[in-house]
Formats: C-alpha cells, structure tokens, sequence
C-alpha cells in the first residue's frame, strides 16, 4: 500500500476537516441539555466523526467512506431505538453522519465542504426560529407556492432541453422555462415586500411590488382606485407609474436571461426610462405621503401558476410569430411581431427578439428598434386603460408621465446609437 504523504495540501485539508466537526460539534454541544435526557454526542464526537471521515476517504475513498457511513448510520439507529420512549428526534443523528461525509468531501472539495457545515451549523443554530417561522408566520398558500417555485427551479428546469427547435427553430424549451421561473420569483419578491412592509407607505410600494406581475393591470387597479376614493389620488398616481418602474426592471431580467448581447446594447434606453419613471413616481409619492396613509391591501397569493402558464404560452406564441414573420418578411416582420405583441406583453415581445439574436437571425442592434417598438405599443394599451378608469384628474397625472418614460427610452437608445 502507498504511503500517505502529510505534506502541502493534504494537512490544510485535514485541518478543514477538523475544523468542520469542531464547528458543527460545538453547536451541538451546546444543545446537549442535562440530566438523564442528556445527549451523548457534543464537540469531541463530531471532531472525530469529521475526522474519520477524512481518514476513510484518504485510504480507502469513496467506497471505504460509504462503507464507514453506513455503519454509522447503522449505529446511530441503534442509538434511536433504544431512546425511542425519550423522543429524542433524529437531527442530531443526521447531523452527525453529514459530518462524517463532509470530512470525507473536505479531501477532495475543501471550499464546498466547509461552506456546506456553515450552512449547516446555521441551520440547527436557528431552530427556533425556523420552527416559529413555519408554524405561525408561514400560511398554507405560502408554503405550497414555495414548494411550486423549488420544483420548478429545481425538479422542472433541469429537464428542460437547451436548444432551439420547433417550427422555423424558434423555441428554446429552457430559455421559456426560465423566464417564467424568473417572473414567479419576482411575483413572490413582490408578494413578500408587501407583507412585511404593509400599508405603511401605501399605494406607491404597493404599485411597485404589483407591477412586477402586471403593471398594465395595476394600471387598471389603480385608476379604480383613485375613482373610488379621492383621497388616495396621488398615491394611486404614484403607484401607477412605479408599476412601469417594475416593467423596466422586469424587462431587464429577461433580457439577461436571454441573451445579454441585447442587454448590452439596450442598457441605456433601459436606464433612461428606469430613472424617468423612478423620478416620476418618487414626486407623487411624497405628495401622497402627506395624505391619510391607505387602508391594509389585499395581498392575494404569491404566485399565480395561471399567470407563469399563460405567459410561457404567449412567450412561445410570439417567438413563432417573431421567427415566422421574420422569415418571410424579413427584418420589418420581426418589427410588426414585436410592436402587436407589445399590446398585450412586452416582456414576451423582447424574449422573442432577444431569441432571435441569439440565434444569429439579427444581430443585436437590429433588435432596439423592435424592442422599443414593443414597449411604445404597451404603452397605448397602458394609456387606454388609464383613460377607462374614468377619473380625469388620475388620467392628467399619469399619462404624461407614461409619455415622458417613452420618450427617454427613444433617447437612451438613439443616443447609444450615436444620433447624439
């Protein structure tokens, strides 16, 4: 047999693992208890499990480490039966058999293995809170669309194909994947800020927060609002023309997403419009903050599966649509595509464009005028719905706004084409 050269390398990641069972073991140390109930494995029995677990693996590696831990997995059940009456729970037990895996992982991947014990130290560190957390402050409907976003990021994505097939090869099964696995988590992000911020700076968070799920909705949501009760016009205003704030933000992410050569070409029209909006919104929202303070919304669910469903089918539908009138139209069919299906989502719009460069279709600065395309034609649906909600006063104050967040999205775009 070898001999096993301690020298270099080999004794940090020793070290590693002994530092994992020392830092693992003293927190269980601390969680012993005393009396007859107290636990038997502290600070020495995970130092050395960690330690043994580097040892198997340096002599014996993969196989000698799971022949290790499967008999310590034997033992500790053995430990658990005859405890059973004192419920003694199996964390302690799994924690210690993780310890041993993670000494054997410190030889071979010393950075993951440690920051795994980390994790895991914080986890047992924070049980109280973690079990106050689930029990009372997490709802039903939260936990189960908590579960729906992870077995979408984590069970659904990768299966998802990474190439671009179908008719006129324009879908990418993982590209749409991930964009509605991105709308999902920001429609939480939204849900989330809203909970724990409340009614306490009204309509305009609420605006903002909503309009990462529709913003031409919250449009909508808005104007009724402000129709219904006077005194929350200016928030409403606010809240309105943040919810574009949100478009703008959202429209970045997909793009990033997608293809980030058309980011990189788009980042200063982008920005114009964000920092417009962002203004915009900012002046009503001190107007409004010197107003009564809204009543609690209704928060709703934190993701709709409706919602991310519908919008993967109308991302797939307009990327067909964008590579079909591409094809048979040339560049001015990818324009027509993107401005008609700006009228009902603009995110879907640059999503298909965005495709289509990365594809080499186009090539990046033929995608701005689409794109803008896209986001003018959003912005008349945006314009329509704000004059159905039937205050004038609330239609005065926010389509100006709207037109002033469009106009520096062109001038971002024409200044970054170099007409400036």
């Amino acid at each position: 047999m070898d001999s096993i050269q301690l020298t270099g390398q080999p004794i940090l990641d020793y070290g590693i693992a002994l530092g994992i069972g020392l830092l693992i073991g003293a927190e269980r140390e601390r969680q012993k208890g005393s009396g007859p109930t107290r636990s038997s494995m502290g600070i020495r029995t995970f130092a050395t499990a960690a330690l043994l677990g580097a040892v198997s693996f340096s002599l014996g590696g993969t196989t000698l480490l799971a022949v290790i831990a499967l008999a310590i997995a034997g033992l500790t059940a053995i430990a658990f039966w005859l405890s059973q009456e004192q419920d003694p729970g199996l964390t302690t037990e799994a924690a210690l058999l993780l310890t041993l895996l993670l000494g054997g992982l410190a030889m071979r991947e010393p950075a993951i293995a440690a920051g795994v014990s980390v994790i895991l130290t914080i986890l047992l560190t924070a049980r109280s809170v973690l079990h106050h957390f689930v029990s009372t402050i997490l709802t039903d409907i939260e936990l189960n669309d908590s579960l729906i976003l992870a077995a979408a990021a984590l069970v659904l994505l990768p299966l998802a194909p990474d190439q671009y097939m179908g008719p006129f090869n324009a879908l990418n099964p993982r590209t749409i994947w991930i964009i509605v696995i991105l709308i999902m988590s920001i429609s939480a992000t939204g849900y989330l800020s809203l909970r724990i911020m409340g009614a306490r700076i009204g309509l305009p968070i609420t605006g903002l927060a909503s309009g990462f799920v529709s913003s031409a909705a919250t449009i909508s949501a808005m104007g009724a609002r402000a129709a219904k009760t006077s005194t929350l016009l200016w928030g409403a205003v606010a809240g309105a023309v943040l919810s574009t704030v949100a478009t703008i933000v959202q429209m970045t992410v997909v793009l990033a997403a997608t293809n980030q050569a058309t980011l990189s070409v788009l980042w200063l029209s982008l920005a114009c419009a964000g920092v417009t909006a962002t203004a915009y919104g900012v002046i009503f929202t001190l107007i409004a903050l010197r107003q009564k303070v809204p009543k609690a919304v209704d928060l709703g669910q934190p993701i709709s599966i409706k919602t991310a469903l519908l919008f993967a089918a109308t991302v797939s539908s307009v990327m067909l649509l964008t590579a079909a009138l591409q094809q048979w139209l040339g560049k001015e069919g990818v324009i027509a595509a993107a401005a008609i299906a700006g009228f009902v989502d603009t995110h879907s719009a640059a999503v298909a464009v965005a495709s289509q460069v990365a594809t080499g279709k186009i090539n990046a600065n033929e995608a701005i005028l689409p794109i803008l395309a896209s986001l003018t034609t959003n912005t008349i649906t945006k314009s329509v719905l704000t004059v159905l909600s039937g205050n004038w006063r609330f239609v005065g104050a926010v389509i100006p706004g709207l037109i002033l967040v469009i106009v520096a999205a062109w001038m971002g775009a024409a200044f970054a084409l170099g007409y400036f």
